[in-house]
């Protein structure tokens, strides 16, 4: 799968260290905590989702990090640095052994399919 990114060669040199530095520090804070972590969650308060996938971990006995950034009405900037960077548009981001899985229904699926209890014993 590809997905389009626009070229650094079509950035202006003057705005290419701009853009790099953009929250770079959410993002690095999610790369250490998925490094660090067999599951990561990444969500946002009043959004049930984040809410609904960390439940459905917990059922299962699943430990997971969760890290939170704001809320429908602040912090919107900073976590469009994770869109940007995962593509992924919404809340939360699932990452299981450092894959991005999608989001709460996503997670449902693999549950389901135990897909993610075999993604969890490799």
């Amino acid at each position: 799968m590809s997905r389009s990114v626009l070229d650094e060669a079509r950035i202006h040199p003057a705005i290419r260290a701009k853009i790099a530095g953009n929250h770079a520090d959410i993002v690095r804070e999610v790369e250490a905590a998925v490094a660090a972590n067999n599951v990561v969650v990444v969500g946002m308060k009043q959004n049930p989702f984040p809410r609904k996938a960390r439940k459905a971990l917990d059922a299962r006995g699943i430990p997971c990090k969760y890290l939170e950034y704001g809320s429908y009405l602040n912090t919107w900037r900073r976590r469009a640095a994770l869109k940007m960077w995962t593509g992924w548009p919404t809340f939360p981001m699932i990452f299981v052994k450092g894959v991005l899985i999608g989001g709460a229904t996503d997670l449902d699926r693999l549950i389901a399919s135990g897909e993610l209890a075999r993604m969890l014993a490799e």
